[in-house]
């Protein structure tokens, strides 16, 4: 992948802004200029896979932790597991080789954002500046579509549903959540990650130390119970 100059980036991100800007006021033109609170028909998130299919699927969020994330792909790698790394653009900017080897890896990327808001209270103009801003900082970086949003903290509205839909995006929660990034105990994340397992399982995680202890552990009780892990999407259909 070739590196980006802080000035090239510079322009890139200009470049990028007024592109996002045009596809807000086009989109505008055809949805109206309420921010209102759409209605909820059509317009969904997902929290758990394919309960007829014995799939579970670890998932990354990632902001931070960079520094762990080398060890993970290296057990990932180990285990051979392909998992689900929801990636925030203004980490990805500033972890442009750490995202390649992700993708070398085998890994699935998706959209986490790019500044960590509260997409819930978020405009339709700002929900499609964060995920719009994102997508086409990973195209540009890998060459590779993103179609899976993962809303900062869980935390989205009508509005950020309808957006992600439109811009081609599935809106992903999750079934089981580690609270790693508040409580550093592997052990705890192991029983958090495991406690009644179930088909289609959506396990939150982040790049952490106490998590990355764990993950070994966690990826054997899977496939010792007789589940596949599996990427988001696969999981989903």
């Amino acid at each position: 992948m070739k590196k980006i100059s802080e000035n090239t980036f510079r322009k890139y991100i200009v470049n990028i802004s007024l592109g996002i800007m045009l596809f807000i006021v086009a989109s505008l033109t055809i949805l109206g200029t309420t921010t209102s609170v759409f209605g909820s028909n059509g317009y969904s998130a997902i929290y758990k896979g394919n309960p007829n299919k014995n799939n579970v699927s670890l998932m990354f969020n990632v902001y931070m932790g960079e520094q762990y994330i080398p060890e993970i792909l290296d057990i990932l790698e180990e285990k051979q597991v392909k998992v689900t790394f929801f990636v925030g653009g203004s980490w990805a900017v500033k972890n442009d080789e750490i995202l390649e080897r992700i993708l070398n890896c085998g890994h699935e990327i998706g959209n986490h954002g790019y500044w960590h808001k509260d997409h819930k209270t978020l405009t339709i103009e700002k929900n499609m500046s964060e995920i719009g801003l994102t997508h086409e900082i990973i195209k540009q970086l890998l060459g590779y579509e993103m179609t899976l949003f993962a809303p900062p903290s869980g935390s989205y509205g009508q509005n950020t549903l309808k957006v992600a839909q439109d811009m081609g995006y599935k809106t992903i929660m999750w079934s089981k959540d580690t609270i790693d990034w508040r409580d550093q105990d592997e052990n705890l994340i192991y029983s958090r990650a495991t406690k009644n397992a179930q088909n289609g399982d959506l396990i939150l995680m982040h790049p952490t130390k106490a998590t990355t202890n764990a993950l070994a552990k966690i990826i054997d009780f899977y496939t010792q119970s007789g589940y596949k892990l599996t990427n988001v999407s696969e999981n989903i259909l």
